[in-house]
């Protein structure tokens, strides 16, 4: 080879050179993204072909909750040396008997399952996108962060980063003790499983912005408990200056009879009591060796008691509907609502079906000298009205006053806006579903996370995917701006008004045409807010 050809061939080298140069550092650069380091060392997640998104799962956030540390404050996670691998869910915690509608992906069921989940469209760390934190529903006694339905990687390619975690559950995350109390810095006992929650919401502030979120900006959302429990967390004094926004889907920590929780005295006699019946012992180094399968089974029997938050003084000083009438939760903007068929389902598989005569009778049953006042709110003039009204009677009992009532509360003393919706959107079924009747209690989930499909069998159409969209954009806009309208108006975004009397009560229906219109049932809500205030 002649100087000459030698000389020719140096600009195809050279730039086949850059080529390749550039093809290795984008694919190191790739390789590195999914590599960040927390507090307790490095994990290494995945990116989703189709989005972009990266996801990194089962991150542990507290230590395993297990032997000495059962019934246990979470405590730190020990550190890892390392890249630990985050690419697949972490156990769901101890639990019997979930939902027909809850499928999951993770490995089982363990007492060590204090892990998390993050999934962000941020290429980088420091870009400070809002965060929102999901608690799962599920009665506090079923539930993990695994479900398809609850994927976040849908949601957060509207540029939120998504957080869920697993909290402990039933005996595991609620059991009460004196001796618990007693060895407890605090003087306190029970609400482990909501400490978890706090404690991942705490890891979040810790680590997020590395993961592209700003720890600033923190909006904790949830669904039927994870909804009371989003309640719970602004009332409490460990969480309430951790969070920036809150959603409620489905559920508040109010009630008929204002939700009150027993207090840890009461907690821990009627929890002993079980203890010592099932166990022959309420030592509570007795329990502590016993194996989480046998505590479980044991907690599982018609005869135990309903294992659930308690006033122990730290993490509640108070009971919720209290620490909202005197102002001292969390002063942020609340997005909540419920879904239009929350008690269809039993009104519907009732042996016998409501009619006038029935209605009537039920209320005289009920409400005594005050019946004309309930049928006045909830009139009706023929059998299929009667019917109608007792399914909405049925949800207001079950799930929709409670919500009502943390909303009106967060309107009294919350110092921020304000907005709630009515989800009415028909389900177009569910093979996992008993009955699907309507929109049903946990129908909403699939469509604020965008994950539809993940529903197998339902026949979905446009208007659905057209609703979840805008669900999605509202949710993500709250996240954002603190206003689901965001910053600026689109036909594709119908307004949303804030809930107040200034506005004639404004509430969001979302449906295949969504709108705002006044409350019409408020009558309804003051009249049960004033049974429960007698």
């Amino acid at each position: 080879m002649d100087r000459r050809s030698t000389v020719s061939s140096l600009p195809l080298f050279i730039f086949s050179a850059a080529i390749i140069f550039l093809v290795t550092a984008s694919v190191a650069n790739a390789a590195d993204s999914l590599i960040v380091k927390t507090d307790k060392g490095k994990v290494q997640g995945k990116t989703s072909s189709d989005s972009g998104v990266r996801a990194f799962l089962g991150i542990p956030y507290a230590a395993p909750p297990v032997g000495n540390l059962r019934w246990k404050e979470p405590l730190p996670a020990e550190k890892w040396h390392g890249t630990r691998d985050a690419t697949a869910f972490g156990s769901r915690c101890m639990q019997e008997h979930p939902y027909s509608d809850m499928i999951f992906r993770d490995p089982g069921i363990s007492e060590d399952c204090l892990s998390l989940n993050v999934w962000t469209p941020a290429k980088k760390k420091g870009e400070k996108l809002p965060v929102m934190v999901w608690i799962y529903g599920g009665g506090y006694v079923t539930g993990g962060t695994s479900e398809p339905r609850q994927d976040g990687e849908n949601l957060a390619k509207n540029g939120v980063v998504v957080v869920s975690m697993n909290y402990r559950l039933g005996i595991f995350g609620f059991y009460v003790g004196h001796e618990l109390a007693a060895e407890s810095e605090h003087h306190a006992a029970g609400n482990y499983g909501l400490m978890d929650q706090s404690a991942a919401i705490a890891w979040v502030h810790r680590n997020i912005a590395e993961f592209g979120g700003d720890p600033q900006n923190v909006t904790i959302f949830g669904e039927s408990a994870g909804s009371f429990s989003v309640s719970t967390q602004m009332a409490s004094p460990l969480s309430k200056d951790l969070i920036a926004k809150a959603i409620g889907e489905s559920g508040g920590a109010f009630s008929r009879t204002e939700m009150r929780y027993l207090s840890m005295e009461e907690t821990a006699t009627a929890d002993e009591a079980f203890a010592t019946k099932a166990f022959g012992t309420s030592s509570l180094a007795a329990l502590r060796a016993v194996s989480a399968e046998k505590l479980l089974e044991e907690a599982n029997k018609a005869a135990a008691p309903d294992f659930g938050p308690d006033v122990d003084g730290y993490f509640l000083p108070e009971n919720v509907p209290d620490i909202f009438r005197e102002g001292k939760q969390a002063k942020v903007p609340l997005l909540a609502g419920w879904n239009k068929d929350e008690g269809t389902l039993e009104v519907v598989t009732a042996p016998e079906k409501t009619t006038m005569a029935s209605l009537r009778a039920m209320a005289e049953t009920r409400f005594g000298a005050r019946a004309n006042e309930f049928l006045k709110a909830y009139a009706a003039t023929t059998d299929d009205e009667a019917l109608r009204v007792a399914e909405d009677f049925s949800g207001d009992s079950f799930i929709a006053y409670s919500t009502w009532a943390w909303i009106d509360a967060q309107v009294k003393t919350g110092d921020a806006p304000v907005y709630r919706y009515l989800f009415q959107r028909p389900s177009p079924g569910d093979p996992n579903h008993p009955v699907a009747a309507g929109a049903f209690h946990s129908d909403d989930i699939e469509y604020v996370f965008g994950n539809l499909d993940s529903r197998k069998g339902a026949e979905w159409k446009p208007e659905d995917y057209k609703l979840s969209k805008l669900m999605q954009t509202y949710w993500t806009n709250f996240a954002k701006t603190s206003d689901p309208n965001g910053k600026s108006a689109s036909s594709d975004v119908p307004a949303w008004p804030k809930y107040d009397e200034a506005t004639h009560w404004q509430v969001m229906h979302l449906d295949a045409v969504s709108a705002a219109e006044p409350d019409q049932h408020r009558d309804r809500y003051l009249f049960l807010q004033s049974l429960a205030t007698k």
